[in-house]
């Protein structure tokens, strides 16, 4: 494992676009990549809320296949404390899944591969790459 995948880095590969993020991830083998448990959970949502959830769950569920799917546990849970005290304190928080995959990623050494450099980039100790 070498990266964990960010909610919008899955969309846009599942989407097939922007292409040089599609041709990125095609160029790590899936063991390299692993994909967080709370990540599945808002690609879960959106697929439900879509217009086609059915069709869309079907897309997810092949998307989700190749890869490593994390679950968010007692070690991430204590990153997501930690990080969450140091955003309290600082009264400058990130959005809450995003807290979340960011503590996820934290705990186990991953680099995160995201756009949204704005809100990670932030947590201490996090790694990040933005890949669009």
């Amino acid at each position: 494992m070498l990266f964990m995948l960010d909610t919008n880095i899955c969309i846009y590969t599942i989407k097939n676009r922007p292409a040089e993020v599609v041709q990125k991830v095609k160029e790590f083998s899936p063991s390299d990549l692993v994909i967080s448990a709370i990540t599945v959970c808002e690609l879960e949502y959106g697929a439900s809320k879509s217009r086609n959830p059915e069709k869309n769950r079907q897309t997810l569920v092949k998307f989700l296949a190749p890869f490593e799917i994390c679950p968010f546990n007692e070690q991430a849970g204590s990153h997501y404390g930690d990080i969450r005290a140091h955003f309290e304190r600082s009264g400058n928080l990130i959005g809450a899944m995003d807290l979340l995959i960011a503590a996820h990623a934290r705990s186990l050494s991953l680099t995160l591969v995201t756009n949204n450099l704005s809100e990670f980039e932030r947590v201490p100790g996090l790694s990040t790459v933005n890949w669009t």
